[in-house]
């Protein structure tokens, strides 16, 4: 018989080895990441008194997020992923989110339709290493000052606060933002989150049409990345990024679909995921 139980600490390494059989390459810190961000949020599945499956939420005002839905080989098509997505559901509307997004593989819509999900668009998941290419002047470091100017930006093109999730990240010493001003007026920021020889890039959020902007904030990113392993996820329209990055050695790893339950909040600003855990 399944049921459910918050995670705990004593979980994250049950849920590493998990989430390695999909090679999806966690570590135990992202796991304590996503339960100081949402301490109730993050499940185990249990089926007679054993481990059998996770989950991550998170929830931004009225916008929350579903992530990181894995089940044992053995105990999938019996429901246990159906009951994992009911319980974060319930999770998110209690906390009186209205909109729920998740990122899934293609051949998972319609399972996620079942539940009431619908999709919204496609994205890229890309890999490659970061090179040197010049970027305009109008882009500049963010500095701890400018903390807030990000986070009410986002705000604007995300269409939630997602201060929780940015602040940590922005503060990090290791990590990267750069931003786009223009006569005092801001037009874009992006972020990468930064480890041993890798980086996730993302997100990056800028003027709608404006993807000059959001190229020069790619390009000063990778610059500062040069010889890092990247990983970055992309909306598959946004075709003038995507053809520049294959242009310069960045390769497809996988294809992925963006779906909302709820009305779909997030504007056409944004060129490139957070994480695919968190929006």
């Amino acid at each position: 018989m399944f049921h459910v139980r918050t995670m705990s600490v004593k979980d994250i390494v049950f849920a590493v080895h998990l989430t390695d059989t999909m090679n999806w390459k966690l570590s135990d810190e992202d796991f304590e990441f996503m339960m100081e961000l949402e301490p109730n949020g993050c499940f185990i599945l249990i089926c007679n008194s054993g481990r059998v499956g996770i989950v991550t939420t998170i929830s931004f005002g009225k916008v929350g997020w579903l992530g990181n839905l894995i089940v044992t080989e053995r105990h999938r098509r019996r429901g246990a992923g159906s009951l994992l997505v009911r319980h974060s559901v319930r999770y998110l509307t209690n906390k009186n989110v209205e909109t729920i997004g998740l990122y899934t593989y293609l051949d998972k819509v319609p399972f996620y339709r079942r539940f009431g999900f619908e999709y919204d668009s496609e994205f890229v998941s890309l890999k490659g290493k970061g090179f040197f290419s010049p970027a305009g002047t109008h882009i500049r470091e963010a500095k701890k000052e400018d903390i807030k100017k990000v986070v009410d930006y986002d705000y604007f093109c995300f269409g939630a606060s997602r201060r929780k999730l940015l602040e940590p990240i922005l503060l990090d010493p290791d990590n990267l933002c750069y931003m786009s001003t223009q006569n005092g007026r801001m037009y874009g920021y992006i972020a990468a989150k930064v480890y041993e020889g890798t980086a996730e890039v993302g997100p990056l959020v800028c003027r709608q049409g404006r993807i000059d902007i959001a190229i020069d904030l790619l390009k000063a990113t990778l610059s500062s990345l040069e010889g890092f392993e990247v990983s970055m996820c992309i909306p598959k329209k946004e075709s003038t990024i995507l053809h520049m990055l294959m242009k310069s050695g960045f390769s497809e790893n996988f294809h992925l679909a963006r779906m909302f339950y709820g009305r779909p909040v997030i504007t056409d600003r944004i060129y490139m995921a957070e994480s695919l855990e968190r929006g």
